[in-house]
Formats: C-alpha cells, sequence, structure tokens
C-alpha cells in the first residue's frame, strides 16, 4: 500500500515540484551570475575611456553612484511600501551602510585611483584576487581552515598578478605603476571585507534590500567626498560623453550587476558566484586590447591563467 502511494501519479508529480524548485533557483543562480559577471567585465572598459575624456576618479565615481542612485531609492521605496520587509532594525541599517561604505565606497574610490594609473587588464587581474583575501580574512577572523591547498592558491594568485605586472612594465616607463597595483589591492582588501561580512545580513533582510541600503550609503559617503576634494566646475565643465560614460557605468556596470551578483550569491553560495565570475578578467582583457587597443604580450596571458588558476583552488571547496 504504501509503495503504490509514493508511485501514484500525484505522487510523482508532487515529487518533481519538490525537485524542480531548487533546481530552478540554481539555474537562474548560475545565469544572474554570468550575466552580472559580463557587465562587471565592462566596468573598467568605460572607466578609462572617460578617463581619456578628461574625467578624474572622483569624477567618475561621484556620476556613477549619482546617477544609480533614484533606482536603488525607488526599488528600497518599493519594497518597504509592499509590505514585503520586516521592520529593519537600527542595527541592520547601520550594519547595511557600513558594509556599503567597505564594499562600494572605499573599495571602488581605490579601484578607481589605481585603475588611473595601470592599464584595464592588470586592474581587473589584481581585484579578482579577492577571494584569496577573503580566505585569510576568514581563517583570521573566523576561524576557518587554511590548508596547504589554499596557502598554494593563495601564492598562485599573486604570482600571476606579479607576472602580469612584469610584462606590464616593458610598455611602460611610468612611476606610478607600484603604487596603482597596490591601490587595487587596497580596494580588493575592501570589497574581500565586504563580501565576508555581507551574505549574513543579506541572508536576513534580503539581498535587494541590502544591495538597496549599502548602496544609497555609499553614494553619501562619494558626495561628501566629491565636496570636500573637487570643485564645483569639475562637475560643470565635463564633456557630455562622460555623463554619457557615467550613465551606463551607473546602470549596465553598477546596477544591474550588483544585484544580479548578490541574488547569486544567495541563490547558488558565494563559492559558484565566485568561480562563474573567473571568466571575467578574461572578458575585460580582451575587451581592453580590442576596444582601448592596450598592449599585452604572452607574459599577460600567462599571468591571467595562472591567477585565475589560483582564485579556482581558492574558491573550491
Amino acid at each position: 500500500m504504501e509503495r503504490n502511494d509514493l508511485n501514484s501519479p500525484l505522487s510523482r508529480t508532487a515529487s518533481r515540484q519538490v525537485v524542480s524548485a531548487p533546481s530552478n533557483q540554481f539555474a537562474s543562480g548560475v545565469t544572474l551570475a554570468i550575466v552580472g559577471t559580463f557587465l562587471f567585465a565592462l566596468k573598467s572598459i568605460f572607466i578609462k575611456l572617460a578617463f581619456a575624456a578628461g574625467a578624474s576618479p572622483t569624477l567618475v565615481l561621484t556620476l556613477r553612484l549619482f546617477f544609480a542612485l533614484p533606482l536603488y531609492a525607488i526599488v528600497l521605496w518599493r519594497l518597504r511600501a509592499g509590505g514585503k520587509c520586516e521592520p529593519l532594525t537600527r542595527k541592520q541599517v547601520l550594519r547595511a551602510l557600513g558594509l556599503g561604505f567597505l564594499g562600494y565606497y572605499l573599495a571602488s574610490y581605490l579601484d578607481l585611483t589605481g585603475l588611473s594609473m595601470i592599464s584595464a587588464q592588470l586592474e581587473r587581474l589584481t581585484l579578482f584576487t579577492y577571494p584569496a583575501i577573503v580566505a585569510l580574512l576568514a581563517w583570521l577572523f573566523l576561524g576557518e581552515e587554511l590548508g596547504p591547498r589554499v596557502i598554494f592558491a593563495i601564492l598562485l594568485s599573486y604570482a600571476g598578478v606579479l607576472l602580469m605586472y612584469g610584462g606590464e612594465r616593458a610598455f611602460t616607463q611610468s612611476e606610478h605603476l607600484g603604487l596603482g597595483v597596490l591601490l587595487v589591492m587596497g580596494s580588493a582588501l575592501s570589497y574581500s571585507l565586504y563580501i565576508l561580512f555581507a551574505k549574513p545580513a543579506m541572508q536576513r533582510i534580503g539581498s535587494a534590500q541590502f544591495t538597496s541600503l549599502a548602496m544609497i550609503g555609499s553614494t553619501c559617503f562619494v558626495g561628501v567626498h566629491f565636496l570636500l576634494t573637487q570643485p564645483w566646475s569639475d562637475l560643470i565643465d565635463a564633456q557630455p560623453v562622460v555623463y554619457l560614460y557615467g550613465l551606463i557605468l551607473a546602470f549596465v556596470c553598477t546596477v544591474l550587476p550588483s544585484y544580479m551578483i548578490n541574488e547569486a550569491i544567495v541563490r547558488i553560495g558565494a563559492t559558484r558566484t565566485t568561480v562563474i565570475g573567473s571568466v571575467g578578467p578574461t572578458l575585460t582583457m580582451l575587451l581592453a586590447i580590442v576596444v582601448l587597443d592596450e598592449p599585452s604580450s604572452l607574459q599577460h596571458f600567462a599571468g591571467m591563467a595562472v591567477a585565475i588558476a589560483g582564485v579556482s583552488l581558492v574558491a573550491r571547496k
């Protein structure tokens, strides 16, 4: 009797529904991670184009976040007005704002400043090593194991960066090349802290609400930064194409991928999202060569391959 009940059409249908729900969630999470990775890969390209048009890192960051601000505010308002979210505590709001400072203001500012000194290829690869930093931070603060494989993977990741750095020196005599790499590494550290502590907060209040709060807070930080360091004339006298690049960076390279990546982390986990994102530096490298006409070499490609292999080892459980 029990066997017949389990094999009945109704039972089989119910079983398929139970299985299909996680399967659909996984598939959608993978899709979000892939598309978000591609859109993020475009970021360095459009930032370089804005620099070429005369914009400073602070101006680009200000335009990027302020153009994105209305949409984040609308999303947060609709979530709150629709009664889809539980009331937020002051601690939850402050946590989201603080993580936004690390992940979207400080990390972005250091990244853009470093990018103004190095190629898009080297910047993207250096920033991409953040999973190695996450592993170190998890060992330091959360007591997670740091085995020989992970240590080897971390060393491999930065060996790849050093390899590409050596290749870059053959194409430029800039005295700021090393400083640019250090700034981008600082950005990776800041973003790693964000990644490490953001997932629990997102799971409590939802990825869309958390992302909106974090981005709104980071936009306020950027606004204060601009007012303290830049004259208004920089904003008024910017070329129209700089505003266009700011719009593209805001919506195509910031708003859409930020929601996609954060939701992918919730659906398939940070590890799988990171593995899928490993294609990002390669995409940026190819786009930089084709669109920006940046020089490259076999040493660049070798460094890229070595670093990606290292990050993949870090991300794999």
